[in-house]
């Protein structure tokens, strides 16, 4: 695990940004904090900072060359089955300097070229350069477990881990409004697009090649995925669950495999106690770690984590945080950010992440089931309106009531009400307009209205029209669950919740592996049947009957709680003077010129209000952008 960086110039104005990379390589120490190089050429410049996991030793460092020195790699990630593809290329009379992943990555690509992509089983971002042939090869991971972001224009290419590297180079800035439009709805921008116009983030399960001042795009992986096939799947039910825990067990086994100390995330959920239970039974001395919210029992699991630890005989350190605790690190994840991100769970990820890189450098988590496998409360709501019954047609019916109803994530009563509101109105919608609703936390009229008048100037509603369209591409009138977990595969999971692990684990120099998202796995429960996974009773069907055996008993009809902060109370309290009199003052907004300040008035006043809804997701999300406005433009 590491942060990687280069630039390939194709004239002398891209060479001068060239004299960047090792700022920018610097810029890259949170994520690889043991080691730093870097290599120039004429034309090429690359960097690389490391996280030693797998051969911590000097052989392994990078950017490393094959012994032709014609081919050079820049890689973060892990290689989960390296050692079997190193005995295979070994066979053929290939011989190796080092035991790292690293190097059978690079002889990989040499003897197969893009083709070697299909061997790979982990998660990565690389590029490889060939000095004969003067080209980049840059390739991504089937997931977008690992990000890679790029940019190419007429003078030069530059490709990074991080936003904040990319700026290092010098590059234009110039906001991209669609994606500003985009953000404000969902709190994140999907890829392939950035905050700003000329940056790019590469897609999952797809490649680069440079060569010739050309840049082409190609798609090397896709889950093999058909709704009609997967629903008439005649697989049993036995049968499938026998294949999950065949499939699971060795991607956990795959993903201990280290040369540094590796723990688990527990949260006390299904998800992560089925990891930690498969994880004891090959490392006995298993360390697992979670966070306790002792102000906000509502939200608090520590007692079912303590619970698995047991049964599972783990070592185990529960992180007992205060609101203040939670609070203190906010302006560090701020600072860290470095395009608009405002998944606010990803403050509890940040401190996890810091505590737990106390005692491991790498920690197994449950990411990824809940998309795979229908674990959320959207997951719910479409097989109800799939199904559709009395009961459906009356919570539709009665949206009138519900609005007057108020409305919080903050206790378990206005939590209900908000849902019955999102559920009343998305049930009034399109398939796709249901899912994007669903997914958002202000609908495009709002936004509209928070935009001022020359940020919609700016906006291009045909090419977010466009984009949106793209993004919810597997949505039809006629859907399954099925369709909806592809979109969350697509949309949700690689763009929100794997960037939040990523960003924050990589910003205490965390390595996170999702045994979730072993390809092979995916693959598989991609074809079995909707109702294999979620039914009127119950959600993660087949996942929670496979490991009935395994698990305590107490995990079961339990409510599934979110991973979320205090945001309201903050709001209210502790930054209450930043919002009014800085990001969110009268001052700021007219100097700024994006956002309507009616409109900025409106949520302030409905934030402090008695029945502020949903809200506090839309401020933090113009929290989050403020500072970074602040930080880069200002």
């Amino acid at each position: 695990m590491c942060g990687i960086t280069g630039i390939f110039a194709f004239n002398l104005v891209g060479k001068f940004n060239k004299i960047h990379i090792t700022a920018a390589t610097i810029s890259l120490e949170r994520r690889g904090p043991d080691h730093q190089d870097t290599y120039f050429d004429e034309f090429v410049g690359l960097g690389h900072r490391r996280l030693s996991i797998i051969d911590t030793s000097s052989e392994a460092h990078q950017p490393m060359w094959d012994e032709t020195k014609r081919y050079c790699i820049v890689f973060n990630g892990e290689i989960f089955n390296y050692a079997e593809l190193r005995k295979e290329l070994e066979a053929k009379g290939i011989t190796f300097t080092s035991h790292s992943d690293t190097e059978v990555l690079l002889k990989l690509y040499i003897h197969q070229k893009e083709k070697c992509l299909h061997k790979l089983n982990g998660f990565f971002a690389f590029c490889i350069y060939d000095k004969q042939e003067q080209s980049f090869f840059v390739a991504r991971d089937r997931y977008g477990i690992k990000p890679l972001l790029y940019l190419f224009d007429e003078d030069k290419f530059i490709f990074s881990s991080e936003m904040k590297t990319i700026l290092h180079y010098g590059i234009e800035k110039k906001l991209d409004y669609s994606s500003l439009y985009t953000y404000l709805q969902l709190n994140y921008i999907p890829a392939p697009d950035t905050i700003f116009e000329n940056v790019k983030k590469l897609l999952p399960g797809h490649y680069i090649t440079v060569k010739n001042r050309k840049l082409t795009v190609a798609q090397w992986y896709k889950i093999p995925y058909n709704s009609d096939t997967s629903e008439s799947n005649n697989i049993s039910y036995n049968d499938a669950k026998a294949k999950i825990s065949k499939l699971l067990e060795t991607a956990v086994q795959r993903r201990l495999v280290a040369d540094v100390p590796v723990g688990a995330f527990l949260s006390g959920g299904i998800d992560s106690s089925i990891i930690t239970g498969l994880a004891s039974k090959h490392k006995p001395d298993l360390h697992t770690f979670s966070i306790g919210f002792k102000d906000e029992k509502f939200f608090d699991e520590t007692d079912y984590a303590r619970l698995v630890a047991k049964h599972f005989n783990t070592e185990h350190t529960v992180f007992s945080l205060t609101n203040n605790d939670l609070y203190a690190h906010v302006n560090n994840i701020l600072n860290y950010i470095d395009e608009p991100f405002a998944d606010s769970s990803a403050i509890n990820v940040y401190i996890l992440s810091k505590e737990t890189r106390k005692h491991a450098t790498v920690a197994l988590s449950g990411d990824g089931a809940d998309e795979l496998l229908a674990g959320y409360n959207k997951h719910a709501a479409f097989h109800r309106l799939i199904n559709k019954g009395v009961k459906e047609k009356a919570i539709e019916s009665l949206l009138p009531l519900w609005k007057l109803m108020p409305q919080s994530r903050s206790n378990p009563l206005s939590n209900v009400a908000r849902q019955l509101v999102r559920f009343g109105e998305g049930a009034r919608l399109s398939t796709p307009e249901r899912y994007w609703r669903w997914a958002s936390y202000a609908t495009e009229s709002n936004v509209e209205t928070l935009l001022s008048e020359t940020s919609r100037q700016h906006l291009d509603q045909q090419l977010y029209n466009t984009r949106k369209s793209e993004l919810l591409r597997h949505l039809g009138d006629k859907h399954t669950i099925n369709d909806i977990l592809m979109t969350d595969m697509e949309v949700v999971l690689s763009n929100d919740m794997l960037t939040k692990v990523d960003l924050m684990s990589m910003a205490n120099g965390l390595e996170v592996r999702v045994p979730f998202l072993d390809y092979e796995l995916v693959n598989f429960i991609f074809t079995l049947p909707s109702h294999y996974k979620i039914n009127d009773k119950i959600r993660k069907r087949i996942l929670q009957d496979t490991y009935r055996d395994l698990l305590p008993k107490e995990l079961y009809n339990r409510p599934k709680k979110g991973f979320e902060v205090p945001l309201l109370k903050w709001f209210k309290r502790e930054m209450r003077s930043l919002i009014l009199d800085d990001l969110l003052s009268k001052e700021f907004i007219e100097s700024q010129g994006i956002f309507s300040l009616s409109e900025i008035q409106k949520l302030k006043q409905q934030l402090f209000s008695s029945n502020p809804g949903d809200v506090h997701a839309r401020i933090w999300a113009l929290i989050v952008f403020q500072w970074w406005w602040k930080k880069y433009f200002k």
